[in-house]
């Protein structure tokens, strides 16, 4: 049986667990996305047009930046509303210097410990004590920006895209998506292996949540005690999004509208965040932003599984033709994009490190 950490949404279980193309392999779900690029690049002279949307930010956020330099070009009224956290790089000292860091943000634990360059939650670990950040910290190769963020407590997460153009005082609000944890409950004699290939929805997919388990898979989990299956909010890792553009509200735009003017030039991207509750979602109380994403995020109500393939182009080719739209804006101003090498050079060092991350939890 199949429980989530919160449900966001009033909907019934009893449709379809997976849209068509939910988990369809990348190659064949992005190559119209892929030529819709090509032809916006051709239009405007530069397939590097939208990493001139937030320039001040490598690659706008397409691939390859930086989580923490983001974060710390919030000016106060950002800052407010971001979880704390401390950056520090991998190796021999890690642990020392990270308690040291922590302790001197007031931060205590748990925390996630995440890749500064990261993509779909590679590398993501939630650490509970000293000792289990001595244990996980060698996990990742020496050398490496690590990120630990104060763990926040709130039950919803939620994803919300955000796009000002050039010269509008305000933004909107595209798209809410929720992000729910998939919890199996133990019957006392299944293991995890089983109770997961039982599941109606896991068990269409079970390659996504197994290899992480490794062990556990094995274990028979006892009656009525809940066991996550994964932590890290992202779809690909096996969460469940939600779309929740219902709930987008005047008075979060707002309240997202001052904390993302609070941070230079940024126009188009994704704020992932944890709330109490829908009630203050959608009246912008109590947000704690996790991260910011920039252009290379989607807007992820796509990955609802009610949403149909159309549905899901459409978003998709809107969403890219604003970055080119805002890019070129930005450039009229005297930005600069990054040129095809530059965005070459950037994925290539956001894959190099991605498969030197470990299995995210």
């Amino acid at each position: 049986m199949t429980k989530t950490a919160h449900t966001p949404l009033p909907r019934k279980l009893n449709r379809k667990q997976l849209s068509l193309f939910e988990f369809w392999p990348g190659s064949i779900f992005y190559t119209p996305i892929v030529l819709y690029w090509i032809l916006m690049g051709i239009r405007y002279r530069d397939f590097s047009t939208p990493t001139a949307a937030n320039p001040r930010i490598t690659t706008g956020g397409l691939c390859g930046e930086s989580k923490s330099s983001i974060l710390s070009m919030a000016g106060p009224t950002a800052r407010e509303a971001i979880a704390p956290y401390v950056a520090f790089r991998s190796g021999p000292q890690a642990c020392a210097t990270a308690l040291r860091a922590m302790k001197q943000a007031g931060i205590d634990f748990p925390v996630v410990i995440k890749p500064d360059i990261g993509c779909k939650g590679t590398g993501i670990k939630l650490v509970q004590d000293r000792a289990m950040l001595a244990e996980v910290l060698p996990l990742f190769p020496d050398g490496v920006m690590l990120l630990a963020q104060k763990l926040v407590a709130y039950p919803l997460e939620a994803g919300i895209f955000y796009i000002r153009h050039p010269g509008e005082k305000t933004g909107h609000l595209t798209s809410i998506t929720y992000k729910e944890t998939p919890t199996l409950t133990g019957n006392g004699r299944a293991t995890l292996r089983e109770l997961i290939l039982q599941d109606p929805r896991m068990g269409l997919v079970p390659q996504i949540y197994l290899p992480r388990l490794g062990k556990r898979a094995d274990e028979v989990i006892p009656a009525g005690q809940q066991v996550p299956v994964v932590f890290a909010g992202n779809h690909c890792r096996g969460a469940i999004f939600r779309d929740g553009r219902a709930d987008i509200t005047p008075e979060l735009t707002a309240r997202i509208n001052a904390i993302m003017s609070d941070i230079p030039d940024f126009h188009f991207g994704r704020i992932d965040a944890k709330v109490a509750s829908v009630e203050d979602l959608k009246s912008g109380r109590n947000l704690q932003i996790i991260e910011i994403n920039g252009v290379g995020s989607e807007a992820i109500h796509i990955w609802d599984r009610h949403t149909t393939l159309w549905e899901a182009y459409r978003t998709q080719f809107y969403h890219y033709r604003q970055t080119f739209l805002i890019g070129a804006a930005k450039k009229k101003e005297g930005w600069k994009s990054s040129g095809a090498f530059g965005m070459l050079w950037a994925w290539r060092k956001q894959r190099r490190l991605l498969s030197s991350y470990p299995l995210n939890d």
